[in-house]
């Protein structure tokens, strides 16, 4: 072999070895990697495969109850079936939607929103035909399922309302969760979760939605759901107990239908449970939970008698007579009237050139405090109000719970408005002047208050405690024979004395012959009322109009009449329940607080005396037996116009 040849084989020799190193390191290398994958990083690679694998998705939790005291449900859940369309599946999809609406109604507008959605989604995805079938409906579609390839019936949840529109503006009601509203929660994005977006429902609702469920499902690369692995259900929302009675309830609702626009509230004046709330007209809640149509929430935000609006926490009104009470107080507590004191009545009252009227033309003589309260004088009052002076009046009359809200715990509520030296001098720059406290003597001018207000002051007269109104009850569902402890208020520190004066002039309103209101008196001894008949004055009288004779009723165009007002509390000898009714623009005769809004008062202070909802837990009970109307005892010579 010559030097040449052996050379070139030295030099193969080298390569090879070379190469056969590379690879070998290389071979090292990758057994080194495999190692790592396999063995030392093998529980996090088998993590990843399985996360890709295992898709977990959100359940949407059963939104919590809202019961009355007895336990009835106010607010529920209930099964909410859908039909829905795999496009995938259906082959034809124009074809598969037709044959679906000889079934049931299906929309143009769902129609279109199904052709843009299968543009914009996987196959395989399935779109939402329409929501919210009655069990007729579904049932047509489980029927004809053999026939509708690609179509399947889903259940969910949705929110019911078992008394309707009767108390709608207590609990509020429940949407879809608006963009501004999301805040990061997984749970608010889910296509049908609903949010509380009013009353009780939104107030409660951080403690009512509960907590989610999970589904494991298994999908493919595409994301296709190959099968279920696993369901962890939802966590249900906290049960709600509300002091509310929901056969009362029912029972004033029924009571009130006869007017069209009006509020009534009913407390328990000792523990401060508010046992009705009715505001009419009303709304359905179920309507937002399904989705309002743009003609329907019209209708509903531009009816003039505001049906959107609870009116018993957010409906302001001249408080009218019923606040003669608080005017009576303020000068007794002064020293400024003694129950003796006599004014004159000669049906007006001078002060300087101005002339202010009492509601009875020809004058009601000689008033004391027992017959100025039970004839609701307003010479009276203009005399004692132009004695105490309107701070001594605006103290009391916050105490007895106007001025700011009463704090009820529902989104919505206003304060009213108690005017006096200091905040006419902040808000505008002018000096009180001594007309305005006569005004505001008999509840005019700058006074206005809410129908919880109203009921409140009822309650802290017959107790003389600061009872406080709630709505919810920490301790639960009410045990027979009442609550063990009942709230504790503090006292008003107003002497007993003028408040049981007071008092006695409320139940000559009702009990005593000449009383504005005895033509609505309880003829049952054991449940007698006492009260205080109302009647705001929403238009200017001019001077012409009183001499030629003042329009009344239905005289006077609907926004121009006076509201009807009326604050009650039974039963007499030992109070236990109050209740306040206002009747905007006097209802359909357009009467006053003593013809139109005292009858109500009766019949529900009747029907919640008979049931006791603060110490008896009752049969069952529905309204069906509410009066439209109580035959009323022989009428008086009263105004029954005036409060």
């Amino acid at each position: 072999m010559s030097a040449r040849e052996n050379n070139r084989q030295k030099l193969l020799t080298r390569r090879a070895a070379l190469l056969a190193g590379g690879q070998a390191v290389l071979g090292g290398a990758l057994a080194a990697r495999m190692y790592q994958l396999q063995i030392l990083d093998r529980d996090k690679y088998a993590v990843m495969a399985e996360e890709n694998r295992i898709s977990v998705r959100l359940l949407t939790p059963p939104r919590g109850r809202i019961l009355d005291r007895f336990g009835a449900a106010l607010a529920d859940n209930r099964p909410n079936y859908r039909v829905v369309v795999v496009p995938e599946q259906a082959g034809n999809l124009e074809g598969t939607l037709n044959a679906i609406a000889k079934l049931i109604e299906v929309a143009e507008a769902d129609r279109r929103r199904i052709m843009r959605d299968v543009q914009r989604k996987h196959a395989f995805v399935p779109l939402v035909v329409r929501a919210n079938l009655s069990w007729q409906e579904m049932a047509r579609i489980e029927v004809a399922m053999p026939e509708l390839p690609g179509v399947a019936i889903e259940q969910g949840l949705i929110r019911e309302y078992p008394y309707g529109t009767g108390a709608s503006h207590v609990l509020g009601y429940v949407a879809p969760v608006s963009e501004k509203e999301l805040t990061g929660d997984p749970l608010l994005e889910l296509p049908d979760f609903r949010i509380g977006k009013n009353g009780v429902e939104k107030a409660l609702d951080p403690q009512l939605r509960g907590g989610a469920g999970t589904s494991q499902v298994e999908v493919n690369a595409f994301g296709r759901v190959v099968r279920e692995i696993a369901t962890t259900p939802g966590q249900p929302g906290r049960e709600i107990v509300l002091s509310l009675d929901a056969a009362l309830q029912e029972f004033v609702v029924k009571r009130c239908s006869v007017e069209q626009s009006l509020s009534c509230v009913v407390l328990d004046a000792l523990t401060g449970d508010v046992l009705a709330m009715v505001s009419s007209p009303s709304f359905d809640p179920t309507q937002f939970a399904t989705g309002l149509t743009p003609a329907l929430w019209q209708e509903l935000s531009t009816d003039p008698r505001n049906p959107l609006t609870d009116k018993v926490i957010a409906g302001v009104y001249p408080p009218g007579s019923t606040f003669k009470p608080v005017v009576a107080l303020a000068a007794l507590e002064a020293g400024a009237m003694t129950p003796d004191t006599s004014v004159g009545c000669p049906g007006y009252f001078s002060l300087g050139n101005a002339t202010f009227h009492c509601w009875r033309k020809e004058g009601h003589g000689a008033m004391r405090l027992h017959d100025g309260i039970k004839k609701s004088c307003d010479v009276y009052f203009y005399e004692t109000a132009r004695r105490v002076g309107i701070d001594r009046i605006a103290a009391m009359a916050r105490k007895l719970g106007f001025g700011s809200p009463v704090g009820l715990d529902i989104p919505g509520e206003r304060g009213g408005t108690i005017p006096d030296r200091e905040r006419q001098a902040a808000l505008t720059g002018v000096a009180w002047q001594p007309g305005e406290t006569l005004i505001a003597g008999i509840g005019q001018g700058s006074v206005t208050a809410t129908p919880i207000q109203l009921a409140t002051m009822a309650a802290r007269l017959v107790t003389g405690r600061a009872v406080v109104p709630r709505l919810f009850r920490p301790e639960g569902r009410l045990a027979p024979g009442g609550d063990v402890r009942t709230p504790s208020f503090p006292e008003l520190g107003i002497n007993p004395r003028w408040l049981a004066l007071v008092l006695d002039g409320m139940n000559a309103v009702v009990n005593e012959q000449g009383g504005t209101a005895y033509a609505a008196r309880i003829t049952d001894p054991a449940m007698a009322m006492g009260g205080k008949s109302g009647t705001s004055q929403v238009r200017r009288i001019s001077a012409a109009e009183r001499e030629h004779g003042i329009r009344k009723g239905t005289a006077v165009p609907w926004k121009e009449r006076d509201h009807a007002l009326f604050i009650s509390f039974g039963p007499v000898n030992a109070p236990r329940y109050v209740c306040a009714v206002v009747v905007e623009h006097g209802g359909e005769s357009g009467g006053g607080g003593s013809a139109v809004a005292a009858p109500i008062c009766r019949d529900v202070l009747t029907e919640t005396q008979k049931r006791d909802p603060a110490r008896r837990v009752p049969q069952p009970a529905i309204a069906e037996n509410a009066p439209a109307t109580q035959s009323a005892p022989p009428p008086t010579r009263s105004d029954p116009r005036r409060g």
